[in-house]
């Protein structure tokens, strides 16, 4: 498996990556649980940081075996996006993930413009994850998907993130221009790079945060190839804030089912979606 991670040197049409970037879900708060370490080797992970407990150095590609974000994070709804890919793709097809996430950040963090003010008031145990990486995750992600661009294609966004804006009604606002300055950033096309958005946890498990879902919701009305993930029934960890590990596996097989469909491909699974408002949402 290593070697075939150690291969990938040149860009290949059918090495579709995608981008992730939020907070603590996104990042992968549940433990990670035997049954999560199983994985296809045409899942991949591009390395973000060094994490010599993982033997991953940063820059370099491996099979996608959980953690994906740092070195110590847990399960991640970019896990079982990704393997509902794999299972659905035809079989010269190669997904990759590249995730920067930054536990209790608010949206501001990957704001070219405010990241700095932000960081230098940040508390200390969110300030040494920034600073995992150099200071600037907005950057950081960029630079690791120019590098993930000369091996593969960016195919879409992967977005969870609201627990630290509740009640922000710019949220949208911002988020689309982080959407639309990563497009820039990396020359990109909107109409060919989805950003998907996961609801928080949802009203119907107890969420703390689940008045948020209004305005994620709201999201497609502002970037038209935005679509939002709905995480009705997905099981809540006790602080009602993060998922469990079965509920990181329920979201991530339901962002991986809507990018499925958006890049022409069906499944025999099917799961709770909630698309965009130019297709009825």
């Amino acid at each position: 498996m290593v070697l075939f991670a150690n291969t990938i040197s040149a860009q290949n049409k059918k090495f579709y990556i995608f981008l992730c970037f939020g907070q603590s879900n996104m990042e992968g708060n549940a433990h990670i649980q035997p049954q999560d370490t199983t994985v296809n080797p045409r899942l991949q992970v591009l390395e973000t940081v060094d994490c010599p407990n993982l033997k991953r150095v940063k820059g370099n590609w491996y099979t996608a075996v959980p953690p994906l974000a740092r070195c110590n994070t847990g399960l991640t709804p970019a896990d079982y996006f990704g393997r509902t890919l794999i299972a659905n793709l035809p079989q010269d097809l190669t997904v990759g993930i590249v995730n920067v996430s930054v536990a209790g950040c608010k949206i501001e963090l990957f704001q070219k413009d405010s990241c700095k003010d932000y960081a230098a008031t940040a508390p200390a145990w969110m300030l040494n994850m920034i600073n995992e990486y150099g200071g600037d995750p907005y950057g950081h992600l960029v630079a690791m998907a120019k590098l993930a661009q000369k091996n593969g294609v960016i195919k879409g966004i992967l977005l969870h993130q609201g627990e630290s804006n509740p009640n922000d009604t710019l949220w949208t606002q911002k988020v689309k221009g982080i959407y639309n300055m990563m497009l820039k950033d990396l020359h990109l096309k909107a109409r060919k790079v989805p950003l998907l958005a996961g609801e928080l946890v949802s009203e119907d498990q107890g969420g703390k945060c689940a008045a948020m879902n209004h305005i994620i919701d709201q999201l497609p009305d502002v970037i038209p190839n935005a679509y939002v993930i709905n995480s009705a029934g997905c099981p809540a960890a006790p602080d009602k804030l993060h998922f469990t590990a079965e509920g990181y596996r329920m979201l991530g097989t339901r962002y991986g089912l809507t990018m499925l469909g958006l890049l022409g491909y069906k499944s025999s699974a099917t799961a709770p979606v909630q698309t965009n408002s130019n297709t009825g949402r």
